[in-house]
């Protein structure tokens, strides 16, 4: 199971831009890799799993700005095409190593 999150937040203050920086952060700190600016990944062993951060992000959640939480099954995610420049690049494999937290 892999999450993404999708995120646009204000950054038209220096609080908006505080409160960006913290959620990435956060994001990182919880096993997110950032995919793009504004998109993070992670992957789950487990629906389980996911459901735990995904809890954990609801619990980091700004006071503004749009967060969205998806969910892809490994198969959905192999399907995935990514183009850097003219070239494609397949996407990030998933872990072989099982999670321990």
């Amino acid at each position: 199971m892999w999450l993404f999150v999708f995120f646009d937040l204000p950054t038209e203050t220096k609080q908006d831009k505080k409160e960006y920086t913290t959620f990435r952060k956060r994001l990182q700190k919880d096993g997110f890799s950032m995919m793009q600016y504004s998109v993070y990944t992670r992957h789950c062993a487990s629906r389980e799993s996911a459901d735990v951060h995904v809890s954990r992000v609801k619990q980091m959640l700004p006071p503004k700005g749009l967060v969205t939480i998806a969910q892809f099954t490994d198969k959905q995610y192999s399907r995935i095409i990514n183009f850097w420049g003219n070239g494609r690049k397949a996407v990030t494999p998933a872990p072989k190593q099982l999670e321990m937290f």
